[in-house]
């Protein structure tokens, strides 16, 4: 029967750093990923709100995934990227990301999701499940939690 396993049961992820940890992002949002450039401040926003880009004509808010997870900020280094992610509900939106790894494909097995409560932890919030990925382990983000208009 494993042998008859679709591509519908497979999911790709690009793999990024976030302060140490291994994060993954359903490949089918991302619709670039640029490296470092200068973003345009824009007053009276959330702290994790850096600004806007301009991609091709296109001005494009950037947030820090950093910032936004509760993490401490970093300065930027050579292996900091821009990821754009396209979603209905959101747009548009540019996130940046201490590395980018590599892309991983994972099938169901392979991840295992959560179920959430009120009281958990916010910064739980922002994952739908860990996937196993050569005997490590990749939080995989839950990008509708991570962009929500609530702090945007």
């Amino acid at each position: 029967m494993d042998e008859l396993m679709t591509t519908n049961d497979r999911v790709q992820y690009i793999v990024i750093k976030v302060g140490g940890e291994q994060y993954g992002i359903d490949i089918k949002y991302i619709d670039n990923i640029v490296r470092m450039q200068h973003i345009t401040r824009v007053p009276k926003v959330q702290s994790y709100l850096k600004g806007v880009i301009n991609l091709r004509g296109e001005v494009i808010p950037v947030m820090s995934i950093r910032g936004k997870m509760g993490y401490e900020e970093v300065e930027n280094t050579k292996d900091t990227r821009i990821i754009i992610i396209k979603l209905e509900q959101h747009g548009t939106v540019g996130v940046i990301v201490d590395e980018v790894k590599e892309v991983v494909t994972l099938s169901e097995d392979d991840v295992e999701h959560f179920t959430y409560d009120a009281k958990q932890e916010e910064k739980n919030m922002y994952l739908q499940g860990v996937g196993k990925y050569n005997e490590q382990l990749i939080s995989l983000l839950e990008l509708n939690a991570v962009l929500s208009e609530k702090d945007l």
